[in-house]
């Protein structure tokens, strides 16, 4: 069985299968999945109350790992009552099916948008086998969720977790089928990928901006449902949690305005597409934060998502 983990600060720095609790959030716990192989690129959150929930579930690589976890919480598997992926892309929902299998009293929610792909996985499989190309080796296949297990969540719904709430929010800058996840008590966002990707080493947010569905318009108002919810915790999905500051979400929307342009600059310079995808690969400055292999490959999708966001206006 894993251990907790006892020294590090707010989620940074676990290994794969390692897990602790948020820093003053009562009940709550993040779990490290070992994704891409990147330390603290995949972030599922676990809350051990009276309705236990999973909230993101990893790509289903390691996730062996997360129920070690789960266990070790004194969650059994008669025990989980919900799994909430907080959107339908693999890296968040693709161990929804075998989380299912394991817990067999566990309801399954997502945006009502994503539910057909967790049902029947075939057809984002074989998109995301097209988008992310030889890094499907980090992935594998995802378990159906059986159809009578899942339901859509929408704007306004709740999700009751015994003693306290989750309350769930439309944000679909990223992706039509994704949620904000907001526990208002203890002022918790989950921020799927509404919020970007925090890079804890940097203190900074990148953008992710992957294809087909990416909208600057939405994501911009995404970050401002953030700031409204005024949380205490943002729970990112990529690298653990922060506290929360308003600069934070200034910081989101200037991202992503500041990444649109430059990618709208360069299509304007360059004779195609993928020189402009080249460019941006050969000029990231992330390579000391995570593996050269994964940043490389998440600018490539960046890019992608951009350029179509571009070609739709």
């Amino acid at each position: 069985m894993r251990r907790e983990h006892q020294h590090a600060a707010d989620g940074h720095g676990l290994e794969p299968g390692e897990f602790e609790a948020v820093r003053g959030v009562e009940d709550l716990y993040y779990h490290e999945t070992g994704m891409y192989g990147t330390t603290g690129y995949g972030s599922v959150y676990v809350y051990d109350t009276p309705a236990p929930a999973v909230i993101d579930t990893g790509i289903g690589t390691n996730h062996d790992l997360l129920f070690e976890t789960l266990s070790a919480l004194g969650i059994d598997a008669d025990d989980l009552a919900w799994i909430l992926p907080t959107n339908a892309h693999l890296h968040h929902a693709g161990g929804a099916g075998f989380l299912a299998a394991r817990y067999p009293n566990s309801a399954i929610r997502i945006h009502e948008r994503g539910v057909a792909s967790l049902v029947d996985p075939d057809r984002i499989v074989a998109a995301t086998k097209t988008i992310v190309g030889d890094q499907w080796r980090h992935h594998v296949e995802p378990e159906p969720v059986p159809d009578a297990r899942i339901d859509g969540l929408r704007g306004g719904d709740s999700i009751d977790l015994g003693d306290r709430r989750l309350d769930v929010y439309e944000a679909s800058g990223h992706a039509p089928h994704q949620t904000i996840v907001h526990e208002p008590d203890d002022g918790v966002v989950f921020t799927g990928d509404a919020g970007g990707i925090y890079v804890p080493r940097r203190d900074t947010i990148r953008p992710t901006t992957s294809p087909p569905n990416f909208d600057l318009d939405q994501a911009l108002a995404d970050a401002s449902t953030i700031a409204d919810l005024d949380p205490e915790v943002l729970c990112f999905s990529h690298f653990g949690p922060r506290e929360y500051d308003p600069e934070i979400v200034s910081s989101m929307k200037r991202t992503y305005v500041e990444w649109v342009q430059a990618v709208r600059q360069k299509r304007a310079e360059l004779s195609d597409d993928e020189a402009v995808v080249r460019h941006f690969q050969e000029t990231t400055e992330l390579t000391d934060v995570w593996s050269e292999e994964r940043i490389r490959a998440n600018v490539g999708l960046n890019v992608r998502g951009v350029l179509s966001f571009l070609e739709e206006r």
